[in-house]
């Protein structure tokens, strides 16, 4: 009389197909960081990061000068500022915001445009009648 050989354990299968599919996403995430970083490098992103940038700053500071007009001061942080719409945190969540003690001046910089970093350079009319001022810049940007 024949009997059937019992079936394989399936506990090295499934190991071997976990393992693999860990392998493959860690692939998968390192490969996405190494493009991600090439793109970035290579400066295609330059001028979307640019016009993004500069749409991110524009907003920023007039949602900020608005917050002055209405309540006197700068906001300390810029989750203070009233009545902003959804794309407005865009703009607010690319940028960097530092204000004085005594709310009377701040500095603001962009740290995403579109992928990256842009670079702007905006001119001193721009900064005119605002509290802008560079010395509040941290001294390790």
């Amino acid at each position: 009389m024949y009997t059937a050989p019992p079936p394989k354990p399936l506990r090295k299968r499934s190991f071997a197909l976990i393992a693999f599919i860990c392998v493959a996403a860690i692939v998968a995430i390192v490969g996405g960081f190494l493009a991600y970083r090439s793109i970035i490098a290579s400066g295609i992103t330059k001028g979307p990061d640019n016009m993004f940038g500069d749409q991110h700053l524009k907003t920023t500071v007039a949602l900020i000068e608005l917050h002055k007009v209405r309540f006197g001061k700068y906001p300390g942080t810029l989750s203070e500022l009233k009545f902003t719409g959804q794309w407005d945190q865009i703009a607010l969540q690319s940028v960097r915001y530092y204000t004085n003690a005594d709310r009377t001046a701040y500095y603001v910089e962009v740290e995403r445009g579109w992928i990256g970093k842009p670079v702007l350079e905006m001119p001193a009319e721009f900064w005119r009648g605002t509290g802008y001022t560079t010395s509040l810049k941290p001294a390790n940007q």
